[in-house]
């Protein structure tokens, strides 16, 4: 079962009542949440990534394929407005940990997540050094593409993939990283951060027929022409198929992210995050150099 560990705050749109802790301060935010904990929260960056990931334990017969666990700042009291609106909105979530100010990654590892999602980028640098994939939410427009089917798109070096080929690149420049991925091309990858997360959703796929499939995965990468090859033959290594592959060559990549119609656009470079998010909701993938 893929597992994922969300914040409140990426999951509603927590602003006004962040803006008053913030300017008031914390027994005006309490006050705040409990007089308003019947009310229900607007969706937030989130929000339709959890909702399709979970309908898909509906398509199932009896087989849960997906479980999300609320991880969060706020007491259960001033929590319990969050509860209240994941039953108003319909979203199976069971599990939860209320962590009174404290940062709630460290539980994430304790319920199983495969990756940690969090609009707080101290938060995600705890989650990496504690040994779970992260991902800082963005703000971003919302998903515009109402269609059941879940889109998820990925950068390829330092997400799926390790950050091995970018060093050469970022050291050597353009030249030198073809060079080395064209000697390379029939030596597999190593996995990156984000390798288990898309292991998980291909193990997902595989419950569907190909033509049924509730499920669309993308790779989305600069890479280009002789350095494909090398990708093509790592993921054929893993025995993991990508629905789409784009191989851009350097082009933005935000045109094709919204063509695709992604749900979510998972990313290392925070220029390419910012970019993104102009069209699609985006992740921030932290890497392990970042956390420390």
């Amino acid at each position: 079962m893929l597992k994922i560990g969300i914040t409140s705050r990426a999951l509603f749109d927590l602003d006004s009542s962040h803006l008053i802790f913030l300017n008031e301060g914390l027994e005006a935010y309490k006050d705040y949440q409990v007089s308003l904990e019947n009310s229900p929260l607007n969706p937030g960056e989130a929000f339709t990534l959890v909702k399709k990931l979970l309908n898909l334990n509906n398509l199932t017969k009896g087989k849960n394929l997906v479980e999300v666990i609320l991880l969060s700042r706020n007491t259960a009291d001033t929590g319990l407005r969050v509860f209240n609106s994941i039953q108003f909105h319909n979203l199976d979530i069971k599990k939860a940990a209320f962590c009174g100010g404290n940062s709630p990654h460290i539980y994430a590892k304790s319920f199983g997540a495969d990756i940690f999602l969090s609009t707080e980028l101290e938060d995600c640098k705890c989650s990496i050094s504690n040994g779970i994939a992260s991902a800082m939410i963005m703000p971003s427009k919302k998903s515009k593409f109402d269609e059941e089917v879940l889109k998820i798109a990925f950068d390829g070096d330092s997400v799926l993939f390790s950050g091995e080929s970018q060093k050469i690149f970022d050291k050597y420049g353009l030249e030198a990283f073809n060079e080395n991925e064209k000697d390379m091309a029939d030596r597999p990858l190593l996995g990156g951060p984000f390798k288990s997360f898309l292991a998980e959703l291909y193990n997902i796929q595989k419950s569907f027929s190909k033509r049924e499939c509730p499920l669309r995965i993308a790779l989305v990468t600069a890479r280009s022409a002789p350095s494909h090859e090398r990708v093509i033959k790592t993921l054929r290594d893993w025995n993991i198929r990508i629905d789409e592959s784009l191989f851009l060559g350097g082009l933005e990549k935000k045109e094709f992210l919204k063509d695709f119609g992604a749900d979510i656009f998972f990313d290392d470079q925070i220029e390419n995050c910012l970019a993104a998010s102009l069209e699609v909701p985006t992740g921030h993938v932290i890497n392990f150099n970042m956390s420390n």
